[in-house]
């Protein structure tokens, strides 16, 4: 039996595939099975699918597929304008309340949205109702500490988002609620980066002035990654996709930006080490997931390669080169690329006699 929801969609899809794989074979002739042998199969899956919906509300036909895509997207946005209401509203009648009704409304209405978020995991097993009220408490609380630190006259600290991380890591885990744990690494992420600067002197908020200091907190959140999660299976894939995403947003900034970096060499060099580090671990990051079987890393390696290649030829030839000509060569290049890619899906496919 599957042991988390990931799975048991993974198993769904597999059985719905096996099913019009069979179809086809069987009426190409390739293989024939009797009526109480295709009885006897569809039968077990008929239990096996209402089994896993039962226990996972897994989708089980196409369609269902797709309008649970249509649901997440809506599930974000209405979580979203649900959070800038209640942001909005704060500030609206914030005024008109005492410094003790301030503390107590700021207090009880991230414990309210807790409160909510059981209720709506309770009562409906989707969890779609469930994000929308977790993101909504998660604003609440963002706010909650601003709002605290203001009332307090506390000077605010990057510490905050280490707090802000814990709380949205807690609900995504204990809801196993994806859009929380991307709300997660974003401020774990932040924390990260700006204690980094932190130490080596900068004001927190300055983090930005020293790309490096994200190259290292990616490379933190990517190394979570390799973390074991019995219940959550995709929530690995989630952290190395986030961090490696940040490094290589950092080495493309750094690359036409040398200023920036840390490194004791001129901009020119900076700027070109950087050009070849984005190179290099676009290339590896391709490789691992190949290796791995990751295919979200294989598309961010892929999609990171071609754009240091094309900023590549942009800072070569866009200033002296025909506009025609220009992109003529982008376009041959992207051939290329796609022939690599090629070669390497062909050298990756699995051939069973």
């Amino acid at each position: 039996m599957a042991r988390d929801k990931d799975e048991a969609q993974r198993r769904a899809d597999r059985v719905r595939a096996f099913r019009e794989e069979l179809a086809e074979v069987q009426e190409e002739g390739v293989l024939s099975l009797s009526e109480a042998q295709w009885s006897a199969l569809g039968a077990h899956h008929d239990r096996l699918l209402a089994s896993l919906a039962d226990a996972f509300d897994v989708d089980v036909t196409g369609a269902q597929k797709q309008l649970s895509w249509g649901m997440r997207i809506v599930a974000f946005l209405g979580a979203a304008a649900i959070s800038a209401a209640v942001f909005f509203l704060f500030y609206r009648y914030w005024g008109q309340l005492g410094t003790a009704a301030q503390v107590v409304v700021l207090v009880s209405a991230p414990l309210l949205a807790l409160a909510g978020v059981e209720l709506a995991a309770q009562r409906e097993r989707t969890g779609y109702f469930a994000a929308i009220v977790a993101l909504v408490a998660f604003a609440c609380f963002v706010l909650d500490l601003s709002m605290l630190g203001q009332i307090f006259v506390i000077a605010p600290t990057q510490h905050a988002l280490l707090v802000w991380a814990l709380f949205a890591f807690l609900l995504a885990y204990g809801y196993d609620l994806r859009l929380l744990q991307i709300a997660g690494i974003l401020a774990l992420f932040g924390w990260l980066s700006a204690t980094v600067g932190a130490w080596r002197g900068l004001y927190w908020l300055s983090v930005g002035e020293r790309p490096e200091h994200f190259i290292l907190a990616g490379a933190a959140i990517f190394t979570l990654g390799f973390v074991r999660h019995p219940r959550q299976a995709s929530f690995p894939g989630a952290y190395r996709l986030f961090g490696l995403l940040a490094a290589l947003v950092a080495i493309l900034v750094l690359g036409h930006w040398g200023e920036g970096s840390m490194l004791p060499f001129s901009e020119t060099t900076n700027e070109h080490l950087y050009q070849l580090a984005g190179f290099a671990l676009s290339s590896a990051a391709i490789w691992a997931g190949l290796r791995f079987g990751w295919p979200g890393i294989v598309n961010l390696g892929a999609t990171a390669f071609a754009v240091f290649l094309y900023t590549k030829l942009f800072d070569w030839w866009w200033r002296w080169m025909p506009k025609y000509l220009f992109f003529l060569v982008l376009g041959l290049s992207a051939v290329l690329c796609l022939l690599v890619l090629k070669r390497l899906r062909a050298a990756n496919q699995e051939v069973r006699p």
